[in-house]
């Protein structure tokens, strides 16, 4: 079985999976309406799921909300059936909808996470008089015992900014041009890493976020403030913390070469040189993620360890033009040069990048960017070795 067929018959387990469990919740919307679980000697539906059927608490939760909004909102069975609505994403909705706003409020919260869903509801129903304070606890002993967990390095604080959502820039800031032409998210949206920091919606613009930090990050923050007490007096942690993001977004996108007023470029001293123009006009007009196209339409999007590479190679003659070269993530960047050198003469490098690998996922995160530098066109160690040994 080719991975085409593999794809296929997944998609359709998916499908009958979609069907049974939105079959399932009609069904439960019947059987609560009609209370049958008193007659079983249940006080509640949720104690039946728990108890009759076997469910974790969380599932039977999820469950008799569905099948409560369902006797309200048929109308959610259709989306549920068809996979556009799922569970946890029903709980939030349940919250806001109502028989005024059915038509409009139901499509927002097609396809979304739990916590996309949460910032529809923080718009739709805002917290009132959000909190503006600053917590500072103690962590336990035992829990201090354990070890810390090593500081990202800046280039991996410089990507969970990117994704951050809450992320803001000044206007016509060079750090403004790392989101250029990004479209709003969609299927093709970049995934959620899982060291990505968790904020909880407040309103349509608050957000909190929870975040465990070290005695050395509370001094250091104390001396920013001192340091800004100039420039930023009585500032809070947020606008330090703010003003400290907006100079790493601004160093990474001098990095990149997207400054307002370019420098001229001296003539390139390397023959793989990419030239900065080049390197600002993909990035504007990929939006600064992967362009790798998937088979099922739309494109990768990633925007994690981007990386420029040629379409047509610089081995085989392709030139450094914009026409000629696109973003691609580290691993889409790499299949390429497999699927153009061949995975025996890829292996050849397999040393190099196993002794990377065993630094760490984390520091090999952190120099994702690095490669754009040392590479020249942003490809991968091994893909620029490729290209020079074929060259």
């Amino acid at each position: 079985m080719n991975a085409r067929d593999s794809s296929a018959r997944l998609s359709d387990l998916l499908r009958r999976e979609h069907h049974a469990m939105a079959e399932f919740l009609v069904a439960l919307a019947h059987f609560d309406e009609k209370q049958v679980w008193l007659e079983l000697g249940y006080p509640s539906l949720f104690t039946y799921l728990h108890r009759e059927l076997g469910l974790s608490k969380s599932a039977a939760f999820y469950r008799k909300t569905a099948a409560e909004l369902i006797q309200r909102f048929p109308e959610i069975v259709g989306p549920l059936e068809h996979g556009r609505l799922c569970l946890s994403t029903v709980g939030e909705l349940a919250q806001v909808l109502t028989p005024e706003n059915r038509n409009e409020v139901i499509p927002r919260f097609f396809h979304l996470s739990k916590q996309e869903a949460r910032a529809v509801v923080a718009e739709l129903k805002p917290v009132e008089r959000p909190p503006q304070r600053e917590i500072v606890t103690t962590v336990r002993a035992a829990a201090a015992a354990a070890t810390p967990a090593r500081a990202p390095e800046p280039a991996a604080a410089l990507e969970l900014c990117a994704l951050a959502p809450a992320c803001v820039v000044a206007p016509g800031s060079p750090a403004e041009l790392l989101d250029a032409n990004v479209p709003a998210r969609n299927v093709n949206a970049p995934i959620f890493r899982a060291d990505q920091p968790t904020f909880e919606p407040l309103t349509a613009e608050l957000r909190r976020m929870h975040v465990t930090v070290t005695k050395r990050f509370e001094a250091k923050v104390t001396a920013a403030k001192d340091a800004l007490s100039h420039t930023h007096p009585g500032a809070s942690t947020e606008e330090v913390l703010e003003a400290a993001l907006d100079l790493l977004l601004d160093r990474a996108a001098k990095r990149k070469g997207l400054v307002q007023k370019p420098r001229r470029e001296k003539r390139p001293s390397k023959r793989d040189h990419l030239p900065a123009e080049v390197k600002r006009a993909v990035w504007v007009r990929d939006g600064g993620c992967c362009q790798w196209a998937l088979e099922a339409g739309g494109i990768c999007g990633s925007r994690h360890r981007l990386q420029y590479d040629h379409i047509h190679p610089k081995a085989l003659g392709g030139p450094s033009t914009i026409e000629n070269v696109r973003l691609l993530c580290g691993r889409h960047n790499l299949l390429s040069a497999r699927r153009i050198f061949g995975d025996a003469w890829m292996e050849r490098f397999a040393p190099a990048r196993k002794a990377t690998a065993a630094e760490g996922r984390r520091r090999e995160d952190a120099d994702g960017d690095r490669h754009d530098a040392r590479d020249g066109d942003g490809s991968t160690g091994a893909h620029s070795e490729v290209l020079a040994a074929s060259s």
